[in-house]
């Protein structure tokens, strides 16, 4: 596990003086600390040192997402530290995201997110985003108040693996199968994983909703949709 470091010893590391794995280790502890122009400079470094950038966002990156998402999730960072982190992965993210798709590298998969009509709250959402990001995902946000009409555009748009919706109120999570409904009528439902999560929901609400799975936090969405992606990956290729 990554600890909290102290600044002053911070101020004397020269990340170019560092080797390979010292610099990944660094980048680790940068991360978990909410180090943003650290991360910048190691990314370059990496890339500098002639590291692919899969290679840099997999060790470097999502694998120190990787450690924040589980001290999250046993209750050892809070929703600020993560968003810290979640800033600083996105630094990283903005050198390497134009090379990637140069490279025409797979990302572990595309996500549509977003709450549902007549919901404005968007702090878990957000959460949940930065971090699918910080795994690797590719996320795209459609904010909040969310009409069925507006879902259906974005996977129109984007065809994602994942639609992702949350409700922090009760009057609003039955919205949720109102979207599903639609999809199922447009013969629609089985082209995309649906994850649902918020506040007042549960593992039953999302089975009556007709959701793949509900998601009671962002280090259990990030797992959930990593899994469920890569075995609908697999069940593909093993259906050519």
């Amino acid at each position: 596990m990554a600890e909290q470091d102290n600044l002053d010893d911070e101020e004397d590391i020269v990340l170019s003086e560092l080797d390979d794995g010292e610099l990944v280790e660094q980048m680790h502890d940068d991360l978990y600390n909410g180090l943003k122009e650290e991360i910048e400079e190691g990314t370059n470094i990496l890339l500098g040192r002639g590291w692919s950038p899969s290679r840099a966002l997999d060790e470097a990156l999502v694998e120190g997402m990787r450690i924040v998402g589980v001290d999250f999730r046993d209750g050892i960072l809070f929703v600020p530290e993560v968003l810290m982190a979640a800033n600083a992965m996105k630094g990283g993210m903005a050198i390497l995201r134009p090379l990637l798709a140069e490279t025409g590298a797979e990302s572990i998969g595309k996500v549509v997110i977003g709450t549902v009509k007549g919901d404005i709250h968007d702090i878990g959402k957000n959460l949940v985003g930065m971090m699918l990001e910080g795994a690797g995902f590719e996320v795209i946000d459609i904010g909040i108040n969310n009409p069925v009409e507006k879902y259906l555009a974005a996977l129109e748009e984007h065809r994602p693996d994942i639609l992702g919706m949350s409700a922090l109120l009760t009057t609003t999570m039955p919205y949720m199968k109102v979207v599903i409904d639609t999809l199922k009528e447009q013969g629609l439902r089985d082209d995309f994983i649906v994850l649902v999560g918020g506040a007042p929901l549960n593992e039953e609400f999302g089975e009556a909703v007709g959701a793949d799975a509900y998601c009671r936090d962002a280090a259990v969405a990030v797992e959930t949709a990593k899994s469920l992606v890569a075995e609908r990956r697999q069940a593909r290729r093993g259906a050519v």
